[in-house]
């Protein structure tokens, strides 16, 4: 199967609310090698002026993942993530990410092009608080090569 170059300009729904807990910003700070206190430490990170512990900047790509799924899971979509190379990734934050938060995403899937025999996917993961106010935004680019060897 190919991608379905139709796809551009799908939105999908918003998906159920992520939990952001101390744990999940902890483990992923150890991860991705984030030193700083406020990734652990409620007490410092109150005191820096945040209502709890804060993730590193990167968490976002975890929420906007989870969200990116609804995507690749879609069989019409027609996308086989064995063939998925992630090619770019931005993040533009709008506040932000503690523990407590409830984050919910709306998935955009801004554009597909088809490129020297790779399908070129952008989504655009809008992520906000369940209150509705803005998070951050993650746009990702995927590489998807075709099964055929000339690309998508």
């Amino acid at each position: 199967m190919t991608v379905n170059v139709a796809y551009a300009g799908r939105e999908y729904p918003p998906t159920s609310a992520y939990e952001v807990g101390r744990e999940k910003i902890h483990e992923f700070a150890e991860a991705v090698g984030a030193t700083h206190a406020a990734h652990g430490d409620p007490a410092i990170a109150r005191a820096l002026g945040y209502p709890d512990v804060i993730a590193p900047p990167t968490f976002a790509v975890v929420v906007a993942q989870r969200a990116e799924q609804q995507l690749i899971a879609d069989p019409a979509a027609g996308i086989d993530f064995s063939r998925v190379v992630h090619a770019d990734e931005r993040l533009t934050h709008h506040r932000p990410i503690h523990a407590g938060m409830r984050l919910i995403t709306v998935l955009h899937v801004d554009s597909i092009a088809l490129r020297g025999g790779l399908a070129m996917i952008t989504t655009r993961a809008e992520i906000a608080a369940d209150d509705g106010a803005p998070v951050a935004t993650v746009v990702s680019t995927l590489a998807v090569r075709g099964d055929d060897g000339s690309g998508a």
